[in-house]
């Protein structure tokens, strides 16, 4: 029997939305395993790879600074990308289990939109990212990293967009797996180039001058436009290509992310799964 979606009381899609927020905040201090290594993974980049290399990379004066920074100060938006990146790979994670054997496989036969259900798993996701974040730059305060006080606040909106590119994508990803292990030996074969061929770590026209194929790729790569989104915000500032480039990519990985779980034209259908049940 179908369901109209339009037809659904208001109050129990409230009710899906904050039940799945606080699934993932139980689940997320729960396991606090992983807030120590979403927290200590950018610190070591910060205390021991910056502070290294302090000395030999040098950064000019570039937007949004207005004066020569530490290198400390420059990979800290990478930094702040990588700690969305990982939560967003992580979340779709448990999304492999869920489906399989947990809540998301009663909530996908639910007669909720799937494409709804799919929005709230993100939301809950960004959620989470956001308080790993905001512990990262308060730690990184402590060392000399010190942001303008109103880029605390100006950077929530690219945060959320460069959260919902970023979890979309991870999303994705989780419709091609069955299995949590496959999925997890993926994920540092996304991550890691991702996050190196960027400007995570070094403005691009460093990139430009010491290899040109490198560049394009960098220049080519969706997490190089959430770096330099985060970049700019903190300071105050928007990046209007980047938040343009962002917002695309967002859209289209959730549009991919909705049609691979459709139970009728998906990657879901043709592999099999919850969807089935329906």
């Amino acid at each position: 029997m179908k369901h109209d979606p339009f037809r659904l009381p208001l109050t129990g899609y409230f009710i899906v939305l904050s039940g799945i927020c606080w699934r993932e905040a139980l689940r997320f201090l729960n396991q606090r395993g992983r807030f120590l290594s979403a927290l200590v993974r950018p610190l070591v980049w910060l205390f021991i790879f910056a502070a290294g290399f302090r000395s030999v990379l040098g950064v000019s004066i570039i937007p949004p600074y207005e004066t020569y920074v530490l290198y400390e100060v420059y990979v800290t938006p990478g930094l702040v990308a990588m700690i969305q990146l990982f939560n967003g790979l992580q979340s779709s994670l448990s999304m492999v289990h869920d489906r399989e054997v947990g809540a998301m496989r009663i909530l996908l036969v639910s007669p909720y939109p799937r494409w709804y259900l799919l929005v709230c798993k993100l939301v809950a996701g960004i959620g989470v990212s956001l308080l790993q974040v905001y512990a990262f730059l308060a730690v990184a305060w402590f060392w000399e990293v010190e942001l303008p006080p109103t880029g605390y606040v100006t950077v929530i909106p690219a945060l959320l967009l460069s959260g919902l590119m970023l979890g979309a994508m991870g999303l994705l990803m989780s419709s091609l797996f069955r299995q949590m292990e496959n999925f997890a030996s993926v994920m540092n074969f996304v991550i890691f180039p991702m996050f190196f061929a960027s400007s995570a770590l070094y403005p691009l026209w460093r990139v430009q001058e010491s290899s040109l194929p490198l560049w394009w790729i960098c220049t080519l790569n969706p997490f190089t436009y959430a770096v330099e989104l985060i970049r700019f915000a903190l300071y105050g500032q928007f990046a209007p290509l980047a938040a343009l480039v962002v917002a695309a990519c967002a859209a289209v990985f959730l549009a991919a992310s909705i049609l691979a779980y459709d139970p009728s034209a998906g990657i879901m259908a043709r592999r099999g799964g919850p969807e089935t049940a329906k």
